[in-house]
Parts: structure tokens; sequence; C-alpha cells
């Protein structure tokens, strides 16, 4: 399933290459039963912060979770570039070209 993008900032290339980037990951942050909440938006905050490229993992049902996600991305300024079952792949590039970690093709 996919999950558009907020704020159309990436190019469906640089999704694609985001999402092979993160394939070894393993999530870093879980949204539980009580959803989206200030903690776990912090949480990815800082992931992102630190790793550009960071996955959570989601309760809930379907629309739930693509809900979250979108929730998730709004609150951190970021990016969805995968949603897959349970889990969601975020990205926000660093804001110094220093502390880059990923070259975004194209």
């Amino acid at each position: 399933m996919k999950v558009a993008a907020t704020g159309g900032g990436l190019t469906s290339r640089q999704r694609r290459w985001l999402r092979g980037e993160a394939h070894a990951l393993s999530p870093l942050v879980q949204v539980g039963g009580k959803g989206v909440t200030d903690a776990v938006a912090a949480e990815l905050d800082r992931a992102l912060g630190v790793h550009e490229l960071a996955k959570v993992r989601l309760a809930g049902e379907r629309d739930e979770r693509r809900a979250a996600a979108q929730e998730l991305a709004a609150l951190t300024r970021s990016e969805v570039v995968g949603l897959v079952g349970r889990v969601a792949t975020f990205y926000r590039q660093h804001p110094d070209p220093e502390g880059r970690r990923y070259r975004l093709p194209g």
C-alpha cells in the first residue's frame, strides 16, 4: 500500500531509493494502543534528527495505521516514504548538508 508523502517534496524515484535504504533498518519507535501521543512524536522527531530515516511500528487497523502515519509525518515535518503492513518509514533531510547521511538521487 502506498501512502502519499506529506508536503510532496520527494519524487517517486527518491521515495523508492529511500525504501531500499531502509530495508535493513529495524523500527526505532512504536505506536501503541493509545495511538499517536506527544511522546511518540517527540521520539520520532529525535530519531529523524539523528538518523534522517526511521521506521515506526504502528498498532491498529489499516485505516488507523495510515492515519497515524500521516499524523506523525505532520507532527515531525517529515515524509512517509513507505507503509508496509504495520511498519511505516519516515524521512526528514538533515538541515545541515554536512550532517546528511543520505544523498538523494536526482
